[in-house]
């Protein structure tokens, strides 16, 4: 790694898992100028508190580290964030970082983009934890960990939800009294990173279809849909919280206010309704046999199979109703980890959407996750773009970095 660029950290805190890499920022030939932070190691760790594994490489494919470890010594992420920060010291020493960023998924009604992280910044989102019970807690333990390592250095805050601020407000509101509206209460829409990453990426490769009326699939663990219009997000299948939409790895996706309503009827605490939608619902609860999508394709399992039909059936659902919002559709995208490496899921959600919208997919590029999965005669070309959203931060960051030593 070149001392001679600034370099950022970039950190992505999931609910299992803490994820670093580590980007080079080459100056700008002018202030107007694009930045493209470049790629210089990335580090992991899966498993926390049940089968810890940390890995690390640079980005010439050299291995630094894979190693498992014992579930005491990396317990939880506080451990985890420490140890894999200590791994890519090594590749640090000439060049230490000058900024770090995080993914913040729930960025409430307060944040429309990146902001640098400041006391207040971290008591707004401190209170939107029960809106990402899952990701909010993780993410501001990687804040406090690197705040109390290194106070002075600058940290950013990039946010899933930024993406989706500019929100017609009929796609925000929810229909409780308008009282809650004001109170923010209402539907936000996730996985931003990954759909600004997107809609950047199309622009390059495909400007004449990021013009147009586009439904990107980001489908994963998580999993959602955004509709839209010249490259900005119109719509999203998730609403106040990641529990919206598509039915997903553990969680439930959409589902009617009156189950819940009976659920704690019948006696099951809040947090034992919060447990079951968020983390043994979905795919997991449908089939009883995994959360892996891999797993479900491998499995003979007829539940395995339902789980499978309905996860196709809800996306192609959601892909329809977004059209209409969009007044029709001009291409189909596939993202992240099953959207951009299952072809029998992609298969599924496209044959119901071939009369509706004239698909017609080519068995052999999607068998080969090409990039342009149609045949030519299809109405509505599809593609698989792989995402990139710790690019993406690292983008976010970067501009805030030198925005904030412009100042200085």
């Amino acid at each position: 790694m070149s001392a001679t660029h600034p370099t950022i950290l970039v950190v992505n805190a999931g609910s299992s898992s803490v994820k670093v890499s580590v980007y080079a920022v080459p100056e700008a030939a002018h202030a107007n100028a694009d930045i493209n932070p470049v790629l210089s190691a990335h580090g992991q760790i899966e498993g926390i508190g049940v089968s810890p594994r940390l890995s690390a490489s640079m980005a010439d494919g050299r291995i630094v580290a894979d190693e498992r470890f014992p579930v005491a010594q990396v317990a939880d992420h506080d451990a985890a964030f420490r140890l894999i920060r200590l791994v890519l010291s090594i590749g640090l020493r000439d060049a230490p970082p000058v900024a770090i960023g995080h993914r913040v998924v729930h960025g409430g009604a307060d944040f429309s983009a990146a902001v640098k992280i400041d006391d207040d910044v971290i008591t707004k989102l401190e209170a939107l934890i029960p809106l990402a019970p899952l990701h909010q807690p993780h993410n501001l333990t990687a804040i406090r960990a690197v705040r109390a390592a290194v106070p002075a250095l600058l940290q950013v805050a990039c946010f899933d939800t930024a993406f989706h601020a500019g929100h017609d407000p009929l796609a925000q509101l929810l229909a409780l009294p308008y009282e809650y509206f004001e109170r923010g209460i209402r539907r936000y829409g996730f996985h931003g990173l990954s759909y600004e990453y997107i809609a950047r990426r199309l622009q390059q490769i495909a400007p004449d279809l990021a013009q147009g009326r586009v439904i990107v699939a980001h489908l994963g663990n998580g999993a959602s849909l955004c509709a839209m219009r010249d490259g900005r997000s119109v719509e999203s299948t998730m609403g106040l919280t990641a529990l919206d939409g598509l039915p997903m790895g553990t969680r439930c996706g959409a589902i009617d206010a009156g189950a819940i309503l009976w659920l704690s009827q019948q006696g099951m605490s809040t947090k034992d309704i919060e447990t079951m939608l968020y983390q043994e619902s979905g795919l997991k609860g449908l089939s009883g046999v995994s959360s892996d999508m891999r797993a479900l394709l491998a499995s003979d399992a007829p539940r395995a199979r339902l789980a499978i039909d309905f996860y196709a059936y809800r996306a192609a659902q959601e892909i329809g109703k977004l059209a209409a919002t969009l007044g029709g559709l001009d291409a189909l995208v596939f993202t992240a980890g099953i959207g951009a490496n299952s072809p029998p899921v992609r298969e599924k959600i496209c044959a119901r959407l071939a009369d509706l919208f004239g698909i017609s997919l080519d068995a052999g590029a999607n068998n080969e996750n090409r990039q342009r999965i149609s045949r030519d005669n299809s109405r509505v070309p599809v593609l698989v773009l792989p995402t990139d959203e710790e690019g993406m931060i690292a983008l976010n960051t970067a501009r805030i970095m030198m925005e904030h030593h412009a100042r200085a």
